[in-house]
């Protein structure tokens, strides 16, 4: 039985393509069973998100590589040779490898996210459902999961920002503590603001205020964080309640000066404001850094964060990747170990055979023999045997472990006439 995977990913493919191969949830069940009539196939999964598209399948012969293109680009409508280009296959000992490294987020756009795991998990729970997991390719992606359990606890490679809204909400972290309780301010309803604002509210920011030049978009986004909406022109005066700003506006001149934020701060009594300016052009005064408790970070401080974020990350990856190197020996081995286990069985059961035909042969020469002697004789003969049998028992466990084990196997097979 042979492991396939056969896909395409950020690496290879540009979104266009992998948008025209996406398999939607809709079709999944379809696309699995259409799979499985694949001749020679017995297990399959489909792995498709905005990075990627992979099938997963156990088959008889690596023949079965050529149906799964077919499966691919019919499904698409889609010329087989148009997506040489994009698609890589790999098989056994590589596709375990692909299969951990992608559930440990290794191979994501984002090295650490942790939306491939439930996004894999989700995959391998509808295949399981419709009964297309059951044999190796099952025992892989549980082992994957576990993997990935193995990575995210024994190393820091989820554990530092590298998005620039999710480094914003860590600085306000280092500045604040906890963020619990905390008033922020977002001035500029776009998306990375809007990314910013989830964070912050994941974080225990449960106070959030929205102003935008147009009312409606800030409506729709203080909806979001059940939020109140300020008036573009009315938001200064209250800036003193703000323990975050995150200014995200596209005005081209500054919407915020040191003298207003001065103010502010004099009335908050010197308690700490962060500022986070990630508008480009920037939205706050460079001065207001100048101010005592007042932290300013635009977008370039936040992007030098999540740069040496990402080095962190790439570091702990190395570590996670000898994790992997030990989990696929450890899969691989445990396999070759259940593979000779009928091997061993069969040539123990032969050895006893042989020592109770011996023993019948002796008795009849000996004449009638004590209980006492029978048993002396009995444990003289099995023990005779089995001295004899733990070489090539003990050298069948040991070749079982190794790359080329198969030659030692059966070359014992054939001295000890055990049949396959």
């Amino acid at each position: 039985m042979k492991l396939l995977l056969t896909g395409l990913s950020h690496h290879t493919a540009p979104v266009e393509v992998r948008e025209r191969l996406a398999i939607p949830e809709s079709v999944l069940a379809d696309a699995l069973r259409m799979l499985l009539q694949i001749p020679g196939s017995d297990e399959a999964m489909i792995l498709s998100t905005c990075n990627r598209v992979e099938i997963a399948v156990t088959v008889q012969s690596s023949d079965a590589a050529e149906g799964v293109r077919r499966f691919l680009a019919e499904r698409n409508q889609s010329d087989p040779a148009s997506l040489e280009a994009y698609i890589y296959e790999l098989s056994d000992r590589d596709a375990i490898r692909h299969i951990f490294r992608v559930a440990a987020s290794l191979d994501s756009m984002v090295v650490g996210e942790p939306q491939i795991l439930g996004q894999m998990k989700a995959a391998y729970a509808a295949a399981h459902e419709l009964g297309t997991l059951h044999g190796i390719l099952d025992d892989v992606l549980t082992r994957a999961f576990g993997v990935a359990k193995r990575v995210r606890s024994e190393t820091e490679i989820g554990r530092s920002a590298v998005s620039v809204s999710y480094a914003a909400v860590e600085l306000a972290r280092q500045i604040f503590g906890s963020l619990k309780g905390k008033t922020v301010l977002i001035a500029g309803a776009g998306k990375m603001s809007e990314l910013a604002a989830r964070h912050l509210h994941r974080s225990g920011c449960d106070r959030i205020l929205v102003t935008n030049r147009t009312r409606r978009r800030a409506e729709e986004m203080a909806a979001l964080f059940q939020g109140e909406v300020i008036d573009y022109d009315a938001w200064k005066p209250r800036l003193a309640e703000m323990d975050i700003v995150l200014t995200s506006s596209g005005a081209q001149d500054y919407i915020l000066r040191k003298d207003e934020v001065k103010r502010a701060v004099d009335k908050r009594r010197n308690r700490p404001m962060f500022v986070i300016d990630i508008a480009v052009p920037r939205n706050v005064e460079p001065s207001v850094n100048e101010l005592e408790n007042v932290f300013l970070y635009d977008i370039d401080d936040l992007g030098k964060a999540v740069e040496e974020n990402l080095k962190t990350r790439q570091k702990e990856a190395e570590d996670a990747e000898q994790i992997i190197d030990g989990e696929i020996d450890r899969l691989l081995n445990r396999w070759k170990a259940r593979e000779v286990a009928p091997t061993l069985v069969k040539l123990q059961q032969q050895l006893d055979e042989m020592a109770r035909a011996e023993m019948e042969r002796v008795k009849g020469k000996l004449g009638t023999l004590t209980p006492q002697q029978e048993e002396a004789l009995a444990a003289y003969t099995r023990g005779l045997l089995h001295k004899v049998a733990h070489g090539p028992l003990t050298e069948i466990r040991r070749a079982a472990a190794l790359p080329d084990g198969e030659e030692t196997i059966a070359l014992i097979r054939r001295m000890f006439r055990v049949e396959e």
